[in-house]
């Protein structure tokens, strides 16, 4: 049996007047009073716990960038076909123009037509004031016909009386010599006087000369006389005179040449004007060329018959072909550049005169060749052209030998391997940094 005295537990078979005494037992603490701890500690050193976690952050991040390398984008090397291509810009315009203008003074009337407007030929433009015009016409109209009466009355009345008069004039000259012959046959007999006979001579001579007189009527009035060449000329000076004037009124009325589309119009109704005065310009339907300033560094590239794709910058999805038809031998030395233009034989029904394009002319083609972006040269005009490629790790300056430059692309002859990377030249990495290509 125990007794328990005070807080000592007394062994019964310990002996009398000794004691043993147990070990405090000391109770674990309640579960969560740990945490609660560590809680109060957090919150009682905040700012220290952040900055602890941000040290450790940093460390973390600048050690995984040193071994791992500082993320970079890159381009890779391949292979493909490239086209090395001249690029400018020009405008669209006719082989040439037809300049519409006045061939008299007058006012302008009408305008039947406005500018943009197709037209064809023969088809009224400006239509100018005819009164006076008109008038001249009737009257030259007048006048040959009074020249074409003068040259009936020639022939149908003139010549056949001059010819009958003819006749009695012979007649008379027959009647005369018979009578003048009787009497120098009858006065030596004395069977007339001496006044019966000079009567007979001078009948003779009358009639001799009506005889010529009339013979020169017929003559003058008959084909290649007098008469008859002034009455030709007159109505052929009359007729020139409505030809004339038929064709001063026609001037009143200024048709186009053929057919085309007006792209100028400098004349309103009632403008007075003049020859030499420009009213209109009108480019012919037909023939559609670009006309292009190139640079005259690129005149050893270029080539009559080569091929060209184009747009106008109004409709720049619809690309169309062209090709080069004519090189100017001539410099522009002002902006040393040389005009060039193309045909197209097939222009788009949205193409007009004027109109600003972008023309691609391709100069030379690889097929298959090693490629990379033209943002990846260094130096690409300089003798040395090089790239920043990787090499286990690490940016490497890299010499190259390039070839065709594209739009985009550029030939790499010899430096480079398919399936290489390289860093663009926009990136500021130097040679001998530790990089790794950035996912895609």
């Amino acid at each position: 049996m125990t007794a328990f005295a005070g807080d000592t537990a007394i062994d019964p078979e310990t002996p009398p007047g000794s004691a043993k005494v147990e070990p405090a037992i000391i109770a674990d603490p309640a579960p969560g009073a740990g945490a609660r701890a560590a809680g109060h500690w957090l919150l009682a050193h905040k700012f220290l716990a952040v900055g602890a976690v941000i040290a450790v952050a940093v460390a973390v991040w600048l050690g995984a960038g040193y071994f791992a390398g500082t993320s970079v984008a890159v381009d890779v090397v391949q292979r493909g076909d490239l086209i090395e291509t001249v690029v400018a810009s020009g405008h669209v315009e006719t082989p040439y123009r037809a300049v519409i203008g006045s061939q008299m003074t007058g006012t302008v009337a009408n305008i039947p037509v406005s500018e943009g407007q197709a037209v064809h030929q023969g088809q009224l433009l400006v239509a100018l004031d005819s009164h006076e015009l008109t008038a001249q016409l009737i009257q030259a109209r007048g006048a040959v016909a009074q020249a074409e009466a003068h040259m009936r009355q020639l022939r149908e009345l003139t010549l056949p009386s001059a010819i009958d008069a003819r006749k009695a004039a012979i007649a008379s000259q027959l009647g005369a010599a018979q009578v003048q012959r009787r009497a120098a046959a009858l006065a030596p007999k004395g069977f007339i006087t001496r006044a019966t006979l000079d009567n007979a001579r001078n009948q003779l001579d009358i009639a001799d000369s009506a005889a010529r007189t009339a013979q020169a009527q017929v003559q003058s009035a008959g084909p290649g006389g007098s008469d008859y060449v002034s009455g030709e000329t007159e109505l052929a000076q009359a007729r020139a005179g409505y030809d004339t004037a038929k064709s001063r009124l026609a001037y009143a009325n200024i048709t186009a040449p053929r057919d085309g589309v007006l792209i100028s119009r400098n004349v309103e109704r009632g403008t007075v004007v003049s020859p030499g005065t420009v009213l209109m310009v009108l480019a012919p339907i037909g023939v559609t060329q670009l006309v292009l300033q190139i640079d005259e560094r690129n005149l050893g590239k270029l080539a009559l018959g080569q091929a060209a794709i184009a747009s106008a910058d109004a409709y720049p999805g619809q690309r169309f072909a062209a090709r080069i038809a004519y090189i100017n031998p001539g410099i522009d030395i002002t902006r040393a550049s040389m005009q060039v233009k193309l045909i197209v034989d097939q222009p788009p029904a949205t193409l007009r005169q004027d109109m600003t394009v972008s023309v691609d002319i391709a100069v030379a083609r690889r097929n298959n060749v090693l490629t990379v972006p033209n943002r990846s040269i260094r130096g690409a005009l300089s003798p040395q052209p090089w790239v920043m490629a990787i090499r286990d790790g690490r940016a490497v300056h890299l010499p190259v030998r390039i070839g065709l430059q594209g739009n985009s692309q550029t030939e790499i002859i010899t430096g480079l391997a398919a399936g290489d990377t390289i860093i663009p030249a926009s990136s500021p990495i130097v040679a001998g940094k530790r990089v790794r290509p950035a996912a895609p």
